[in-house]
């Protein structure tokens, strides 16, 4: 979520842990602020290093008693976790809209899709965690078992904060972990009310802890005495991450940056695909791990895909995150549209053209940025060759099916990748020959509880979610035993 050089300012910053009009920071407290306007709208105290470790202490002291809870009463345990996020729907969703400009219908989807994958772990962890039979014979019979790691310790970004949550902890709790978790330092009201929640769930003490802060907190615990890391972020900080992790010696799922390309093939069905385009690109205000961040045109649609998505783009409506007829709102902070507008300045230095949006919105005063296409894009320019966190849409075109791949493949990340066709047989050979953990045809997302989530190259290692979600959070064991 972060560039080249913007990228490493931003470890640093997140290492002192100061921002820009995003969570302002000092010593002993953290501020949140609504990016609509830069308005203060509540203040947490940081964790200090002594309550990250308490926190982790008391994970490690829970543990083994969590572990020894069989499955149906952890499974009791995190359902009354789940009855909580369904009584507080509409306030989870209140709180994202002002912490991260997320509107408010969509953060109410979020929550629900939080829920979902809640429903759905609960439903299937029995049997995702069941021992598996690797041989039988009339004398002997072998079988994998799955174990938890033990202390795990789990760091969330911004921009989905209640499904974030959701993937980073609830497997890991399902199958037997006790957990330290951190959200982002821009959705610390959010986490307040996490932790609120687990009061009220009635965890045993010390399963589930959560601490408050930036990057120095986050740091504080990934050095004390843990046995796993869940972490979704920026790659650069998930490079620091995996170094940390080997010398620790210890496992970790990293879901990472993507910049994840989109193909229309020449068959398209533009009517039909034009509101996946659309939501591919420009949901949540761009800022989506699994978003499609470079579109790939057949040259003779790209005329058409251009002209008609721009139409659909400007019917939008860009405003209040909180107004139920808010189509897009701000991005998260002053440091996320700064970043947004040096890309841009690069783009636009190097040749791109603007097809609709490129600017500011006149009248709104927070972190907006009107959606923006744009095309005569070169290799070079950072908009095609970095991750683009918020909502631009570079496009070009292409006239055969090898040069697609290759553009599409163009890339160090390998999150997911769309396919835009109504040939089947295409489909199938697009998805072998893309460099992506997922593939997409004719739609937005792969966002289902039953799939996993996870990318190639430098968008993460293993995968959350789905039933194999549940064996990244395990360690695995092999018995064989006489019948």
């Amino acid at each position: 979520m972060r560039y080249d050089g913007f990228e490493f300012v931003a470890v640093l910053l997140m290492l002192v842990g100061t921002t820009h009009q995003g969570a302002v920071m000092t010593s002993k407290t953290l501020q949140s602020v609504n990016p609509a306007d830069f308005s203060v709208i509540g203040e947490i105290p940081m964790s200090s290093p002594e309550d990250v470790r308490k926190k982790v202490a008391a994970a490690r002291a829970a543990f083994p008693r969590w572990a020894a809870l069989p499955l149906e009463g952890r499974l009791e345990v995190l359902g009354r976790l789940r009855d909580e996020f369904v009584s507080r729907r509409p306030k989870l969703a209140e709180f994202m809209t002002l912490e991260m400009g997320m509107p408010i219908s969509q953060s109410l989807f979020t929550v629900d899709r939080a829920l979902s994958y809640m429903n759905w772990s609960l439903k299937n962890a029995a049997k995702s965690l069941a021992p598996v039979v690797t041989y039988e014979d009339d004398f002997e019979i072998d079988e994998v078992t799955f174990e938890p790691h033990g202390v795990a310790a789990c760091i969330s970004p911004w921009n989905f904060p209640a499904s974030n949550f959701v993937w980073a902890t609830f497997q890991a709790l399902c199958a037997g972990n006790s957990v330290v978790f951190k959200n982002s330092e821009e959705t610390q009201l959010f986490a307040r009310e996490i932790e609120d929640m687990v009061h009220s769930a009635q965890f045993p003490e010390g399963v589930l802890n959560v601490i408050y802060g930036d990057g120095a907190v986050a740091q504080a615990m990934i050095a004390d005495d843990i046995n796993f890391i869940s972490f979704t972020g920026s790659t650069r900080v998930g490079e620091i991450l995996y170094k940390q992790a080997a010398e620790k010696f210890i496992p970790l799922v990293l879901e990472l940056g993507g910049s994840d390309p989109g193909i229309v093939f020449e068959d398209a069905d533009l009517d039909k695909i034009l509101p996946a385009l659309y939501a591919g690109r420009f949901t949540n205000c761009g800022q989506v791990c699994q978003s499609m961040k470079r579109l790939i045109v057949h040259e003779s649609r790209f005329d058409e895909v251009v002209e008609k998505l721009a139409a659909l783009v400007l019917s939008k409506k860009m405003g209040d995150p909180m107004e139920e007829s808010t189509d897009i709102g701000p991005l998260v902070s002053k440091k996320q549209l700064d970043t947004l507008l040096f890309q841009m300045e690069d783009a636009l230095g190097k040749g791109a053209k603007i097809i609709c949006g490129g600017k500011q919105p006149a009248g709104l005063s927070g972190a907006f940025y009107e959606p923006t296409i744009l095309t005569q894009i070169t290799p070079d320019m950072k908009v095609w060759r970095e991750e683009v966190f918020g909502p631009v849409l570079p496009v070009v075109s292409f006239k055969t099916y090898d040069e697609a791949i290759a553009l599409a493949n163009n890339t160090i990340y390998g999150l997911s990748a769309s396919v835009f066709t109504e040939d089947k047989d295409l489909v199938r050979r697009a998805s072998r020959d893309l460099q992506a953990g997922m593939i997409k045809n004719n739609l937005a997302n792969t966002g289902k509880p039953e799939n996993i989530f996870g990318g190639y190259k430098r968008s993460g290692i293993s995968r959350e979610n789905g039933h194999f979600g549940f064996h990244d959070v395990t360690q695995k064991k092999m018995i064989a035993r006489e019948k």
